[in-house]
């Protein structure tokens, strides 16, 4: 990557829209108190950046550790524990050794997945998977109390934090975060958010508190009214597509597990999110006219929903039976065209009162990967992961051309003046077309590793943008063949990316549910 990054101009990252709910007390406030940290077993010797010493954290005879926390008073004082497992630890740095001292928690046997240590040290509190909490005296080791007794915190204690008063804000597993007293664990007061807690982060003396979710969102709280007010979603598993509004640069929609999200370019909140629970969205597109979404589901179905409401207007059943892949609509709005897990495209006509079966195409024999129309709604072009692409006729529903190559293809475009195509694809090549003969005219090294999952030519034709496994966001001039500009994309691998029909702005996603917004560096003459 640094060798591919050395001398050419870095894009300019505007908006990261983001939150890895999944990793537990990812959530930090920054110790200026104004801005959050979060993410998208050796002590080591920060300054020297050597390692001290090390120790098998748990005993042979117990689980695996799962979290550690340090003493507020001594340095050299540590706490470790897991399943089964529950040590205070002491190192020894003149003579390299570090003392594990087991504490004792009597016939309770826990898995302890988070610990909170008081800033004076007296106690170690424990969340546990059974859903109660553990205090435990940290001089001697010994249990001192353990609750709540009656009502447990469902699916186990994921997240503690104590506050200035030693009251303890709690999260579990099932959303419920609470305020709970340090001497009976009694609940104080109690709100349910939308999947498990997995970070608690207090600002200042405690009178703010940040919370974040498995299902990526971060809310804010007020000591005094324990209310939540959400202030960042984002998508909590992998982004699969993304689609701009025909002619405008102000709306965009991503999918993902179960939802489509509709977000403005210029606010990093969404606007409005449309659920599917248990299904997959693979892809999606506006139609030309704005009325509708249309969106390709794993489970075989093309959904047609309202991007005002996100009402359902239309669902075609039984599209492919091996899931729906890819989908476009052509630009008078009366056809869909959708590929398939099995490798078939199909045409579909939209009715006043439902939708008709136009056509089944088969040539392909995996799955259809991208799907795009020319302009004038007589022709497409369709990639699939057997290395394939075909360009259809789809008034007469027959093959014009195939173009083969050894890679698994993932995109392909048009460029605007139609008479080329470019692919990308797990090959790592960048390769030109002739549509009217389907000759290869040029073949670019568009990463040094990694496939190429994302692709878009500006409207002008002047520029196209890669982005794939190699996390890497590459803007290339078309006619010179050369990279003008790269951006870095610091969390998991580019899934899509399109450019704003405008030419200002460049928005990609990632397999961690990211959305990365970055300032195009040719915007349009005009």
């Amino acid at each position: 990557m640094a060798l591919e990054t050395q001398g050419v101009p870095q894009l300019e990252l505007e908006v990261v829209i983001g939150f890895n709910g999944h990793v537990f007390s990812g959530l930090r406030v920054h110790p200026d108190r104004e801005h959050l940290i979060y993410p998208l077993g050796l002590v080591w010797n920060i300054e020297t950046k050597e390692a001290i010493c090390g120790s098998p954290a748990s005993a042979h005879n117990a689980g695996h550790c799962l979290t550690v926390q340090y003493s507020n008073t001594n340095e050299n004082i540590f706490v470790s524990a897991g399943s089964g497992t529950l040590r205070v630890w002491e190192l020894d740095l003149p003579n390299r050794k570090i003392r594990p001292t087991e504490c004792q928690t009597g016939k309770l046997k826990r898995i302890v997945t988070c610990i909170e240590i008081p800033e004076d040290d007296k106690f170690i509190f424990c969340g546990t998977t059974s859903g109660d909490i553990m205090k435990i005296n940290l001089k001697t080791g010994l249990l001192s109390d353990c609750g709540p007794v009656k009502t447990k915190y469902s699916l186990g204690v994921t997240v503690l934090r104590i506050l200035k008063s030693g009251d303890l804000l709690v999260g579990s597993g099932s959303g419920a975060f609470t305020l709970c007293s340090r001497t009976n664990f009694k609940t104080l007061k109690e709100v349910q958010l939308e999947k498990g807690v997995t970070s608690i982060a207090i600002r200042g003396e405690g009178q703010q508190f940040f919370v974040g979710t498995e299902a990526a969102q971060m809310y804010r709280f007020s000591y005094e009214d324990f209310k939540a007010e959400l202030i960042s979603t984002s998508h909590n598993s992998a982004v699969k597509d993304i689609a701009f509004s025909f002619g405008t640069s102000e709306l965009f929609a991503t999918c993902s597990e179960e939802d489509i999200r509709l977000w403005h370019i210029d606010k990093p909140k969404e606007l409005l999110r449309i659920t599917v629970p248990n299904m997959t969205c693979n892809s999606l597109d506006f139609m030309v006219d704005g009325h509708s979404i249309i969106s390709a589901w794993n489970d075989g179905k093309i959904r047609v929903f309202a991007p005002e409401s996100g009402r359902l207007l239309l669902t075609i059943h039984n599209t492919h039976r091996m899931g729906v892949t890819a989908i476009a609509g052509t630009r008078d709005c009366k056809r869909i065209i959708s590929g398939g897990g099995e490798g078939q495209v199909r045409v579909w006509e939209l009715q006043p009162r439902g939708h008709q079966l136009l056509e089944t195409m088969k040539e392909h024999k995996a799955t259809v990967t991208c799907i795009k129309i020319k302009s004038d709604d007589k022709e497409c072009v369709t990639a699939s992961s057997d290395g394939a692409c075909v360009i259809w006729d789809i008034v007469r529903f027959v093959s014009l051309q195939m173009v083969i190559a050894n890679t698994r293809f993932r995109m392909v475009c048009y460029h605007p003046e139609e008479y080329q195509i470019i692919t990308s694809g797990t090959d790592r090549k960048v390769t030109y077309w002739d549509v009217y003969d389907g000759s290869t005219i040029r073949e670019l090294e568009g990463s040094q590793s990694g496939a190429i999952n994302g692709m878009d030519i500006s409207q002008d034709g002047k520029h196209f943008v890669t982005g794939g496994d190699d996390k890497l966001v590459k803007v290339w001039d078309y006619m010179e063949g050369v990279v003008t500009h790269i951006g870095i994309a610091y969390g998991g691998n580019i899934t899509s990316i399109k450019i704003c029909c405008n030419n200002r702005i460049l928005v990609g996603t990632s397999a961690d549910g990211a959305i990365l917004r970055w300032r195009f560096p040719h915007p349009s003459s005009a």
